[in-house]
């Protein structure tokens, strides 16, 4: 007897084959974006939502370009994951992210009802996830947010450093 197994299925048992830790795929791609953002002298951070084991967004940080202080990444990844999905309820779907979300996001992945996000590195200066702020773990909140941090953490953190020593330099 045959089965049908859904493509995000296929996937996992591809991952599990290849030895790949399940998260790593899709922050690589998000890092693809944090590389693109470092070409256009962005802060290279980078995200992309994954939905059914497919990217149906994905953004990377565009606040000099835009003259915008809301152009982060995670910002304008959800607004094409909710442009996408005809919902701003972004349930069903995973946010990965190359650095810790900072307040401003994280209210706005609490609000887009985002249920798992995955960051990389993680920020002391601004992180609202575990470093300065926990709230994806607030209880006066109506929604919670499960996390998986540190993910590629090396090398998201380490795209930041190279892009700031070159600015120091």
């Amino acid at each position: 007897m045959d089965f049908d197994f859904p493509d995000d299925i296929d996937e996992g048992l591809e991952q599990m084959l290849s030895g790949e830790p399940p998260h790593d795929r899709w922050m690589r791609l998000a890092l693809d974006e944090a590389r693109a953002a470092a070409a256009e002298d962005e802060v290279p951070v980078g995200a992309v939502v994954v939905a059914a084991g497919r990217i149906i967004a994905s953004a990377h940080n565009q606040r000099e370009q835009l003259a915008d202080p809301t152009a982060h990444a995670e910002m304008i990844a959800l607004t094409q994951a909710a442009a996408q999905l005809g919902s701003w309820r972004l349930e069903g779907c995973t946010l990965y992210v190359t650095l810790e979300p900072c307040p401003m996001c994280a209210g706005a992945i609490l609000q887009a009802r985002v249920p798992t996000v995955v960051w990389g590195a993680a920020d002391p200066k601004a992180g609202a996830v575990v470093s300065l702020y926990r709230l994806f773990e607030d209880a006066r909140l109506n929604h919670r947010v499960e996390h998986v941090g540190g993910v590629l953490a090396e090398q998201c953190g380490g795209i930041l450093t190279e892009f700031f020593r070159g600015k120091r330099a």
